[in-house]
């Protein structure tokens, strides 16, 4: 699926929504959000935003508002400048710029490696990850 095929929904500044929201495209928050976010695509909350949320899941997350509740991305987050997040984050890549107001835990997760790590040596799963990360011996 080519990104550049995804649509992308805006949810405008006049617009507040309750309850649960699944979507596999692109969504900008810029209302008033309070349920659980489960999503496939990228969500961005502008700085005009608040969200409140049991959890927020998507492939991407970039915040510039303010989010009370856990955020979960397969991908990254990203907090920029301005934006306010309480609740613990779950994601391979973060990114926290300057002034930003961060309360909460954060657990770094790897992305799955190709390797059946139950049906290889040790050796073999320990330099299949060595060569995905790029590391030096």
């Amino acid at each position: 699926m080519a990104k550049e095929n995804l649509n992308l929904t805006v949810f405008g500044q006049e617009t507040e929504f309750e309850g649960k929201l699944e979507f596999t495209d692109n969504l900008i928050i810029t209302g008033t959000f309070m349920g659980t976010i489960n999503a496939t695509g990228a969500l961005e909350i502008d700085k005009t935003a608040v969200c409140k949320v049991d959890v927020m899941k998507a492939d991407s997350i970039v915040v510039s508002g303010q989010v009370t509740g856990n955020l979960e991305a397969k991908e990254r987050v990203e907090l920029c400048n301005g934006s306010k997040v309480t609740g613990d984050i779950n994601t391979a890549r973060l990114r926290i710029a300057d002034n930003v107001e961060f309360e909460g835990q954060v657990n770094m997760v790897e992305e799955v490696p190709d390797t059946d790590i139950f049906t290889v040596a040790s050796k073999e799963y320990k330099d299949s990850l060595i060569m995905k990360t790029g590391e030096a011996r």
